[in-house]
């Protein structure tokens, strides 16, 4: 993918398992996400209110990214996945991301997510803050 292409931002409420886990597999994220549970990835993107896509603009208009997430739309709103093909990685598409699903819940809603240590950096050079007060119970499955 050329720096120029030009990335399409859209909610895709009804995005599709197969090309959510082409993306997972592509960004990095497939080694921990259930990628080859095709009934839980529907019931992730089907829980999830707010998905926000990015497509190259060029024919077919294949998916690059994606940020899934759950928001009241009024107070906060949770990223449960962020990824990006590798291939767009470096290009701003997960910023793009980041801006649209911050475009669309509007300024009033605070935005939380868990990093990979990996792309901890990338978040704070986004301009999130980092916060040291969190808890979590881990899956059991």
């Amino acid at each position: 993918m050329s720096a120029s292409s030009k990335i399409l931002y859209a909610s895709e409420p009804a995005l599709d398992s197969a090309e959510f886990r082409q993306v997972l597999m592509e960004s990095g994220l497939g080694d921990i996400r259930p990628v080859e549970d095709d009934a839980r990835l529907k019931a992730m993107l089907s829980g999830a209110n707010l998905v926000v896509t990015a497509r190259r603009d060029v024919e077919g208009r294949p998916l690059v990214g994606v940020a899934r997430a759950m928001t009241d739309f009024s107070w906060v709103c949770y990223v449960s996945e962020l990824a990006v093909s590798r291939s767009a990685q470096g290009l701003g598409v997960g910023k793009g991301l980041m801006d649209e699903a911050r475009r669309q819940i509007g300024p009033s809603v605070a935005i939380s997510l868990l990093s990979v240590p990996d792309a901890a950096a990338f978040y704070e050079r986004i301009g999130m803050k980092r916060m040291p007060d969190a808890f979590w119970f881990g899956r059991e499955r």
